[in-house]
């Protein structure tokens, strides 16, 4: 039997542009959290439409966000607040 050689484990790849810098709608979904209790991020935008989950995993993946607690009547909905890095990018002389 041949032993295979293992391959180290990488960790994902993100360019330094995407993790320096929210794109416009991520950085106007933080923003909101700047003006609430706890820097609360909203589940929905001004018109009343969900925020787009792909926009708040981003956000959670790049640090600008976390998870804050879990929705009990909607467990798939995630509430998060913005963390230290999230004000700063999102305040207006911040990341962009």
């Amino acid at each position: 039997m041949t032993k295979l050689a293992q391959r180290p484990v990488l960790a994902p790849v993100q360019s330094q542009k995407n993790a320096a810098r929210p794109t416009p709608s991520q950085r106007h979904w933080l923003k909101r959290g700047l003006s609430q209790a706890g820097g609360k991020l909203p589940l929905f935008d001004e018109t009343g439409r969900r925020v787009n989950e792909r926009t708040v995993r981003c956000c959670i993946e790049n640090g600008w966000s976390e998870p804050w607690f879990a929705n009990p009547i909607k467990p798939n909905w995630l509430v998060c607040k913005l963390t230290e890095a999230g004000r700063s990018v999102a305040k207006p002389d911040g990341g962009g």
